[in-house]
Order: structure tokens, then C-alpha cells, then sequence
């Protein structure tokens, strides 16, 4: 990691395959003056590394594996805070203020923002809900709502460990041991793809017995083939 930049954000970006959707997102971080913004490819086949050059951003290109991605993004990292951000995911406009202000409360030691899903759907309402009181309650929230920290805390408790699913879900857990995980009062707008994809009762279902199985002690590389095996299979029947 490099020589720290006081204040500065740096914004971590793991993509695959995000031609389509990096370009807004870097367009608006690149407004920021603050910001730090690394994206970082794990073998695209389209054009999401020339895209994201053309925003004079940092990119890297490493094997593939969010995890993986995450962590050598950090690596590179200069900023006192990092936040790790899915590249269909757009930032609230004060976000910068809404990550120090979150950092700056007693015993907070990480945060993330509430979710909404960019669709009109009632369905998605109820997922945002289920979110919301799942973050603030159990102190859980995911990758989609753009977990950040200072840098010297993601140092401390090891990074991402580089498992095959679940990956969020681990380092949050580990940083609850350190302090709170507290929830921003502001918004991350994300992309409604993988609920349209598979239908919203599905990829819900999918999900939770992942949790499940990951809680009753099953091996990860296990919970990530019976995960891609369902994707799979709903996709079908959905086809069909």
C-alpha cells in the first residue's frame, strides 16, 4: 500500500465483464477530488479495461476472484479509508461526507449504506426492506452496499479472506469482533440485473440457503458449486 493520502477515499472496483456499466460509475467518482478510484479486472473478455483507461483511473488486472480482486486493489490503495464497490452500483452524491461522518462515530469500526435496487418492482421494495433491518439490526450488510473503513483496519483484520462465495459476508463478521458496523444515512443505487435475471422469490431463496449452509459448517468450495448449480438450474427452468 502506498504512502497514505490524508482523507482521501480510495474506491475499490472488482469487475468482470462490466463494459456496460463501469462508465457511469467512474464518470461520477472521477467528479470527486477526494477520491481514489481502482478498478480492478479479473480477466474480462469484453472492453472493461479500455473503458475504464479512458477515465484515467487506476487499473489493475489480476486472475479472477472478487476476494482476490478486493485485496489487490487495497494493495495499491493510497487513501486512509477504502471502499469496495460493485461496478453496477452508483454512490450517493455526499458520500464522501457520509463515510467520514460514519467513521468518525464511537466504537464504529466499518460501514456501508442502505441499498435500493434501480426498479419499479413492489417485490424489490420487500428485498430492500429485508436489507435494511438485516444491516441495521444484525450489524450484517453485503458487498452491494459498499462496505468501507480505514485502510489501517482492513490491515488489521487481514483483508478478504479468498474464499469462493461469501467472501462480504466473512469480513464483516470478522469486523464485528473489532467494534460496530454501522449503517450511513444515505443510499446505494444498484443495478435490479440479478433479481430480473433469475426472478426476485428465487434469487432470495438461493441466497438464504447459502447463509444457511455456510452457518451448519459446510465447505466453502461446496456452498459455491451448490450455488452456481442452482443459479444454473433456475436460469433454465426460467427459460423454459
Amino acid at each position: 500500500m502506498g504512502e497514505p493520502l490524508h482523507d482521501t477515499i480510495s474506491v475499490i472496483i472488482p469487475v468482470l465483464n462490466e463494459a456496460d456499466k463501469i462508465a457511469k460509475t467512474l464518470l461520477f467518482l472521477k467528479s470527486v477530488s477526494t477520491v481514489e478510484a481502482i478498478v480492478v479486472d479479473g480477466g474480462s473478455g469484453d472492453d472493461t479495461v479500455a473503458v475504464a483507461q479512458t477515465y484515467g483511473v487506476t487499473v489493475l488486472q489480476t486472475s479472477p476472484g472478487r476476494a482476490h480482486q478486493m485485496n489487490a486493489g487495497a494493495a495499491r490503495a493510497t487513501g486512509t479509508v477504502l471502499l469496495f464497490l460493485h461496478a453496477d452500483s452508483q454512490l450517493p452524491h455526499n458520500f464522501v461526507e457520509q463515510v467520514h461522518r460514519t467513521l468518525a462515530q464511537p466504537n464504529v469500526i466499518a460501514g456501508a449504506f442502505d441499498l435500493v435496487i434501480d426498479s419499479p418492482a413492489f417485490s424489490l421494495r420487500l428485498v430492500e426492506w429485508g436489507v435494511k433491518w438485516r444491516s441495521r439490526l444484525l450489524q450484517l450488510p453485503y458487498g452491494d452496499q459498499a462496505i468501507f473503513l480505514k485502510a489501517d483496519t482492513f490491515r488489521r483484520v487481514g483483508g478478504f479472506t479468498e474464499l469462493p462465495i461469501m467472501e462480504d459476508f466473512d469480513f464483516v463478521k470478522r469486523l464485528q469482533k473489532l467494534g460496530r458496523v454501522a449503517i450511513a444515512p444515505a443510499s446505494v443505487i444498484t443495478s435490479a440485473r440479478r433479481w430480473e435475471k433469475l426472478g426476485v422469490l428465487q434469487t432470495t431463496l438461493i441466497n438464504q440457503l447459502v447463509i444457511f449452509a455456510y452457518f451448519l459448517g459446510v465447505p466453502r468450495d461446496r456452498i459455491a458449486q451448490w450455488y452456481r448449480s442452482g443459479m444454473r438450474q433456475a436460469n433454465r427452468k426460467r427459460r423454459d
